[in-house]
Order: C-alpha cells, then structure tokens, then sequence
C-alpha cells in the first residue's frame, strides 16, 4: 500500500514543504551560484527514471565551463572551484532536485539517478534498480555513498527495491541529515567525482 499509494503522497507532500521552507536559501545559493559559475546556476542532465523513462535532471551547478584552447572541457579537478566544492561536501547542489520530484521524476528515497550511458551496461537483477522512481537520496548513500564500489551500491539499491516501507524511507532520510552534517562519503578516494562505471567485466 505505502510503495504503491502513499509513497508518492508522501514524496509531494515532503518536497513541497521543503521547496517552501527553503526558499530563502534557493534565493541566496541562485545569487551566489551565477557570481562564482560566471553564469547560469543550474546544471541540468537527462538521467534514467522509472522504468528507464528519460527526465531532466537539475541541481546546481558544481563546475566551471572553463576549456582549452581546442574547446574541450578542462579536468574535473580544475573546473571544481572551491564554491563547487562546499555546495558538494553539504549537499547543497542536489536540493533543485525537489523539483524533480515534485514532478513526479524522483522520489525523497530510491536508488541515486545515474547517466543514461550506463543503462546498457547493467546486468539483469541491476536493472531492477529502475523498477522504482530514484531518489534524492537511497540506502547506498547512506552506507559508504561514493566510498562504496559500484556492486555494493547496485546490491544496496536493489535490497531497497524489494523492501520499501514507510519506516524504512524515515531512517534513510533521518541517517542521510546526520551523513551530510558529517560530510560522510561525499568524494571517492582520490577524486573529486564519483568513479565512472564501466560494466561488470
């Protein structure tokens, strides 16, 4: 009944709430995203949703445009600044996410969107994960997030598939407060970004 009903009740309701109680910060981090992006705030990007339905994902933006001299965008490293960096290490950039579910492309909890280029690559029971809208946060994040290896994120995602409860999604959402207050998990190791997937092979 919650996974198939109130769960998406729940979503708008929550997010809702959230998009009017933080509108004074999306006020600040709009300003103060176009001053130091030289630009546009936001970033957006098509990623997988249910039942592998394209949507446009926004957030905001974490990276610079800055590219060499043939055009070609410069390393991650270079194009996070150091405001990228706070907005990642408190989450702040994902919060525009709140629109997307809103919309009905997200949920609060469910497997973590990722790049459409990866939907060939999973194998069967990995692809289950898109049995279910995906999350602004889910229960790979809070349990290594990008410190995880990629199976163990897959094997977190679908074990969340197959048990969606009401109480499950409160636990999730209160550990995922306590995670970003800690900074827990934010990078991988040696980087500033997730480490790319590249199959099971």
């Amino acid at each position: 009944m919650y996974r198939n009903f109130f769960k998406r009740l729940f979503d708008f309701i929550l997010s809702l709430t959230a998009l009017i109680v933080l509108a004074p910060v999306f006020v600040v981090l709009i300003v103060l995203g176009y001053k130091n992006m030289k630009g546009n705030p936001f970033f957006t990007q098509e990623r997988p949703g249910k039942d592998e339905k394209i949507f446009r994902l926004i957030k905001f933006r974490t990276m610079s445009e800055e590219k060499d001299e043939n055009g070609n965008y410069l390393s991650d490293d270079i194009r996070l600044n150091s405001y990228g960096k706070k907005l990642r290490s408190t989450s702040l950039d994902e919060l525009p996410e709140l629109f997307n579910i809103l919309k009905g492309d997200m949920a609060i909890v469910g497997p973590r969107p990722l790049l459409v280029k990866y939907l060939p690559l999973y194998n069967e029971e990995q692809r289950h994960r898109h049995d279910v809208r995906p999350g602004l946060t889910g229960l790979a994040q809070v349990n290594g997030r990008n410190l995880l290896s990629w199976q163990d994120k897959f094997r977190y995602d679908i074990d969340y598939v197959n048990n969606i409860t009401l109480l499950g999604d409160i636990r999730i959402i209160l550990k995922t407060v306590k995670n970003v207050l800690s900074h827990e998990g934010i990078n991988a190791k040696g980087s500033s970004t997730a480490e790319e997937f590249k199959g099971n092979n």
